[in-house]
């Protein structure tokens, strides 16, 4: 086997497994929460819907039309901002405090939205670009059912007819998935970091940073007066899923060779910003705990 097909399995195996591994974790509670509220107050899948498939990629839109950036920067921008949050993404909302209800509910809501979602948003960048842009909701649906949903509901089975096997399967399956992530993206790192350098200085990181801040605040201000959904849904908003992202882009610009390394500079900033906002609430919600602490002694 070729050294690309032996790295894309490895990446492909580790999702599989950390998504797996996440799902032990989760019941199936947590996966239908926000459906719940779909048609009533709070409306918190409208809410998310509106901030992560409207705001970002409007803004994100805004940004590659005033900016004078490199197209591989531009295509990269509007395949993240209509892309879905990325499989491993509930690891780092649960890091930072999000509620298990919460995070795997958004997870489940906002991977099945994108199988519609994602084409109309393919539609647009077309419309950007003036050129016909496709990507049918087949093959969205593969990927989402194949990186996210279907190790999720395996892992949710697992949990709810033998939850022994689950907490002891959870750390071991979460150990092995990230040795293959690491594994599988080294060689990735290596092969577009001598293109990342060309994209520094030309305005690339301002506009990448522009709009991941509009869709961490987008995502604060849409999350409604719960504190740690605020958080969940802000850090969703600006994280979003690379391989799709990277779907979009090679099958509609296949003669821009930097774009993978485009997408991986807006997915290093997104982790930068999204972990300093994290940390940021994290410390919020501590003085806020302590303060109540505080007042119930008194």
């Amino acid at each position: 086997m070729e050294p690309a097909h032996l790295i894309k399995l490895a990446t492909t195996i580790s999702i599989l497994l950390l998504v797996f591994a996440l799902g032990l974790r989760a019941r199936f509670s947590d996966a239908l929460s926000l459906f719940r509220t779909l048609f009533s107050p709070p409306h918190r899948l409208l809410r998310a819907l509106f901030a992560m498939n409207v705001v970002v990629p409007v803004f994100a839109t805004a940004v590659v039309t005033v900016f004078d950036l490199p197209l591989p920067v531009k295509v990269a921008v509007l395949a993240m901002a209509v892309a879905p949050i990325p499989p491993l993404l509930p690891g780092k909302q649960l890091k930072f405090g999000g509620a298990s209800t919460y995070v795997f509910g958004l997870l489940v809501a906002v991977s099945l939205a994108a199988i519609v979602m994602v084409p109309l948003g393919v539609d647009v960048l077309g419309r950007v670009f003036h050129r016909e842009s496709r990507l049918g909701v087949a093959p969205v649906a593969q990927l989402v059912g194949t990186t996210i949903l279907l190790p999720l509901f395996a892992a949710l089975v697992v949990r709810r007819f033998a939850p022994g096997v689950a907490e002891h399967a959870a750390p071991w399956a979460s150990r092995l998935g990230t040795v293959l992530l690491v594994a599988g993206l080294v060689p990735v790192l290596v092969k577009v970091a001598p293109v990342m350098p060309s994209m520094i200085g030309n305005g690339s990181v301002l506009a990448v940073a522009l709009v991941v801040a509009t869709a961490i605040a987008a995502g604060h201000w849409l999350g409604g007066p719960d504190l740690d959904e605020r958080t969940t849904l802000a850090i969703a908003s600006a994280m979003r899923h690379p391989g799709i992202a990277l779907a979009i882009a090679t099958l509609n610009f296949p003669e821009e060779p930097s774009v993978p390394a485009a997408i991986l500079l807006y997915l290093l900033i997104a982790i930068v910003a999204t972990s300093v906002y994290g940390a940021w609430r994290k410390r919020v919600q501590v003085k806020q705990d302590q303060k109540y602490d505080a007042e119930g002694t008194t």
